[in-house]
Formats: C-alpha cells, structure tokens, sequence
C-alpha cells in the first residue's frame, strides 16, 4: 500500500505521457469537479492523479451524478455533433456524455462531455476499467472512511467448535469428551477451501436503495391481479392493455369507480385486502453485476416524509488479516423540485448533506436473507447508491449500472 502511495505521489506533478494502472481497477473513482474545472482519481481513498478539464458550457451543462464507464474506445466520432474526433473516449451514458481528449481552456466549453487534455486522456483509459464509478458534482467531492453496521461485510468461514454439532470421543464407554471454546486457534475448524469465482461473479455489485416508483407499483398490481384470476401479463410494470383490461375486471368486481385514475388509493387497497397482503414499504433494492440485473426487492425506509439525498459507498478494499470491508462513501447533493418531493411525499424542508449519511443508514431496513445474499457476493469495489432520485431514464435494461442523476 505504501509503495502504491509513494509511487502516485512521484507522478502527480505532471501525468502527461505517463502509464499508471491501478492496482486494481474495480476499486478506481474518478471526480469531475464542475466548480474547479478539475479531476481527481482516488483508488483506496489515495490520490492517485489530477487533472484540469473542461465541462459543458452554458446551454450544454454536462450533467451531475454517479455514473460508471460504459464503454471504452481509443478513438471515436461523435454521432451528434458532425463526427467530431473523440479520442481516448470513455462513455458515461448511451445519450452522449463520455470522458475524452479535447481543448481543455480553462472554462467550461465543451457540449456536454468532459474533455481531458491529450497527454492525460491516455492515460486515464490506462488506469480505468469498464464499470469504474465517475462522480460529477458542482462542488469538488471525495471519498471518506465510513463505519456502519448497515454496511455489508464478506461472509465468513471459520467457526468456532462450539458452534459446531460435537460427538462423543472414541471412549464409548466413558463420559463424553467435548472441546471447550479456548484462544488456541488449534481449536478453530479448519477453513473450507477458498471460495472460487468465476470472473463474471468476481465483478462488483452495483447496489441501488431508492424509493419505490410507478413501475414497481405496477408490477405489484400486475401480480397480484394475476394472483387472484386477473390475467395482467407478464409483471413489467408497464400498463399495457392487458393490465387495463385486468384493474377494469377488478374494479367491477369490487365496484369502484371505473373513470378517473387508473390505479387509485381506493383501488389499491382493496387490491391489497383481496389478496391478503400488506402493502409494499416505501424503498427498492435493485443488484446489478456485469451490467446485467440480479435482484429486485422491497426494502423499508423509516421516516418516508424525510429525504433521503444522495449518497455513494463503496468498498475500497477488504482486509485480508481480519476479511472486514473498508467502505468509503461520498455525499451530493439533491435538487428535487417541489412537485418531485410532492409526488414521492417528502417534506419541503431540504435536508442537511452530511459527509458519510450515518443517519441515512440508520433508516434503511433489509431482510436478513437478501442480506445475507448480498454478504456472500460482496467484492472489493462493490457500491451502494441510495437517492431519492429512484432509476434514471439513462439506466437501460442491461448493459449500464446505475446512473443517478442529481441534477
């Protein structure tokens, strides 16, 4: 860890022609500060490289948020802006915002993305992997420790011998010999043979809590519609014919009202009622690993009427004395209109950005199995996003990670 320090130390004054790899690409986050005009890479919390750049100019702001390396190509032209030459080019999203080589004055000048200068773009595309986490904010940002008990940790193998089924000794005939629990570590189990990964499960989770939308509302609908003999489709979310067709059959079932909006209150719960369920709570968790989703599941939020801002953990690294994981998290800020905090019932007064959300955790409640799920698959590198700001538009089905939009 020292020499990798040392060594980013030594080349921070000047990058250019200069190539550095990180010691391990899963754990890299780059930060585009708009405000200074300026990238940081940190890997494990360390500075590793700088640079000036240059963002959107005004009338093209580049956009803030979390995002992840996408795509990556030496050389590229623009499909929006008359081929213009992108080299050394970093896509953030599938609607044209990338890290590339450009003019980098010292003022935002760009369209949108976020030009490097030559010597520099080079040598970023060295150091990055696909899915590496890109932070823009207005403001300039950067990783801090966080502690939690909220906060995933690998799982273990070794057990104590009493935590383990005893037998009796080979003296059958006399009383049963047991094993008491001793500091000697020749009483420990012996640990199983390390857990192999293929390559595609040693990728980083992309871990996404935010609050539950119209889309997961209408899945819920979709399936328990479909549950109680109301053909809905496939649970999409989407509110295609045939869910119409099903919420018009239960309505007059249940006589309520058929005009008016399509899932109401009304609706709703009597839905829940027949179904003999209790309503969703307020947040989803969504895992995605290699660009491809994993899981999606309810999860609860207390204090739904509080905003929960923006927040990013990440897991620097895991110790391999002690198999704990080092989370580093990052905090940005939100601007959710009134309308936005309106529709999702949050209180109009904004929130205080705190450095790691300690208190954003305390509200977050996961059942123990998915936990338990997400324990088992934990990697270094793995992040956790939790935003008000629910999925963006520019998070595709497959082939992204999360992108949160905070602006």
């Amino acid at each position: 860890m020292f020499g990798r320090a040392a060594l980013a130390l030594a080349i921070l004054p000047s990058l250019a022609g200069f190539s550095f790899a990180a010691e391990d690409g899963r754990t890299i986050q780059i930060i585009v500060s708009r405000a200074k005009q300026s990238l940081t890479v940190y890997d494990d919390g360390k500075i590793i490289a700088t640079s000036k750049v240059s963002t959107g100019k005004p009338g093209h702001d580049t956009p803030t948020g979390i995002f992840s390396i996408l795509e990556k190509r030496k050389y590229h032209e623009s499909n929006i802006y008359s081929n213009a030459p992108m080299p050394w080019m970093q896509r953030l999203t599938w609607s044209g915002i990338a890290l590339h080589e450009g003019k980098v004055p010292n003022y935002p000048a760009s369209h949108g993305c976020v030009r490097l200068p030559s010597g520099f773009a080079k040598t970023l595309f060295s150091m990055t992997e696909r899915g590496a986490h890109v932070i823009i904010a207005d403001e300039d940002v950067a990783p801090v420790v966080v502690r939690h008990p909220f906060l995933f940790q690998p799982t273990t193998d070794v057990q104590i011998l009493s935590d383990v089924p005893l037998r009796p000794s080979k003296k059958t005939t006399g009383p049963v010999e047991l094993a008491m629990n001793n500091p000697d570590r020749s009483l420990l189990v012996p640990k199983p043979e390390p857990l192999v990964r293929t390559p595609e499960e040693s990728q980083p989770l992309r871990i996404l809590i935010t609050r539950r939308g119209d889309r997961e509302l209408v899945a819920d609908v979709q399936t328990m519609l479909t549950e109680l003999g109301f053909d809905a489709g496939v649970p999409d979310g989407f509110a295609g014919e045939m869910t119409r067709s099903a919420i018009a059959g239960f309505k007059r079932w249940k006589n309520l009202p058929s005009k008016g909006t399509l899932i109401s209150k009304e609706m709703l719960a009597a839905l829940y009622a027949a179904a003999g369920r209790e309503p969703a709570p307020q947040g989803q968790l969504y895992i995605r690993q290699g660009f491809k989703e994993v899981l999606s599941t309810p999860v609860a939020i207390r204090d739904p009427e509080r905003e929960l801002g923006t927040y990013l953990y990440t897991v620097a690294d895991i110790d391999p004395k002690n198999g704990q994981a080092v989370w580093q998290a990052i905090g940005l800020r939100n601007e959710l209109s009134d309308g936005t905090r309106k529709r999702l019932g949050i209180a109009p007064e904004a929130s205080v950005l705190e450095a790691t959300g300690q208190s954003v955790l305390d509200r977050i409640e996961i059942p123990t199995r998915i936990r338990t799920k997400i324990n088992d698959m934990l990697t270094e590198g793995t992040s956790i996003t939790i935003t008000d700001n629910g999925v963006s538009p520019e998070t595709a089905p497959q082939g992204t990670d999360f992108i949160t939009l905070t602006r």
